[in-house]
């Protein structure tokens, strides 16, 4: 990171700028002051509003008391946006509070009782819209996944197979969303395992996140795909916010959206995963 460009960023005497892991997205840097440290993300030849979405769903988690990174400014340099995080230092604590941090997430019902977000979700590879629907089956089936069916099927990812698997397995999922009653609530919306942390105190913190307000069942569905969550993890979250009955089948519809995403971003090595997911659900009892 060149000083020139660090000059610009809202901070005085910045003494050292180390890069350090911040996804497969952004640009990451852990930026010293003579008496602070920040983190800045940085996404090269994007304009500032790229982060509006991020923004907005950090706020939201302050206005829920869900600890997470504290915006302390973002805004545009040289034609790459930049935001501006306080610093969490890194430390080890137990899973059973990050499962209560989530079902305290999870309890912060949607201003309006709609499904959605007042900003699209921004990804490098594949955007979503998020306008407001009272329907959660109309939101995740038109905006999510129909989406990426047609991101695969024009990448070639997808061929004619593919496409009829995915509209019997569509037809499934509409017939099970509909007997099922979706609460809009706060999500993180893209909670793996490289999405959480906990502090130098112990507490469990959640960062970089997809936001937008949808059935809780879809971000507890993304934590069993990849890992990082264990059966304390499940259990305090399960005594916090009970969920509802049948849970597990429907688990089956939003692992197959997160591993469409991977599909859709990394290529041909997701294609088995989703493949198998996909008839899982055609052929579950």
């Amino acid at each position: 990171m060149k000083n020139e460009w660090l000059a610009q960023l809202p901070l005085s005497n910045i003494r050292q700028a180390t890069p350090v892991s911040g996804g497969d997205v952004n640009q990451a840097f852990r930026l010293e002051t003579k008496d602070k440290q920040y983190f800045l993300l940085v996404q090269p030849r994007h304009d500032q509003t790229f982060y509006a979405g991020e923004i907005a769903g950090l706020h939201a988690f302050e206005e829920a008391k869900v600890l997470a990174p504290h915006v302390i400014a973002s805004g545009q340099i040289n034609g790459d946006a930049y935001l501006l995080l306080n610093f969490l230092e890194t430390g080890f604590g137990k899973q059973e509070d990050l499962g209560r941090l989530v079902a305290q997430l999870h309890q912060y019902k949607s201003p309006n009782g709609k499904f959605g977000f007042d900003f699209p979700y921004a990804g490098t590879s594949v955007s979503f819209e998020n306008d407001w629907t009272d329907s959660w089956s109309s939101l995740f089936l038109k905006r999510r996944l129909d989406v990426l069916a047609g991101a695969l099927q024009q990448q070639g990812l997808w061929q004619t197979e593919e496409r009829a698997i995915y509209q019997d397995v569509r037809k499934i999922i509409v017939e099970e969303l509909a007997a099922h009653k979706s609460v809009s609530v706060l999500l993180h919306g893209d909670l793996w395992g490289g999405n959480y942390m906990f502090l130098a105190d112990g507490r469990p913190a959640l960062i970089d996140p997809a936001a937008f307000y949808g059935d809780r069942e879809f971000d507890i569905a993304i934590t069993t795909v990849f890992g990082g969550f264990n059966t304390a993890f499940y259990r305090a979250y399960q005594k916090a916010a009970p969920l509802a009955k049948g849970y597990e089948k429907r688990f089956a519809f939003y692992r197959l959206y997160y591993l469409m995403v991977h599909l859709n971003k990394f290529g041909q090595s997701y294609a088995q995963s989703v493949q198998q997911t996909m008839r899982q659900i055609k052929h579950a009892d």
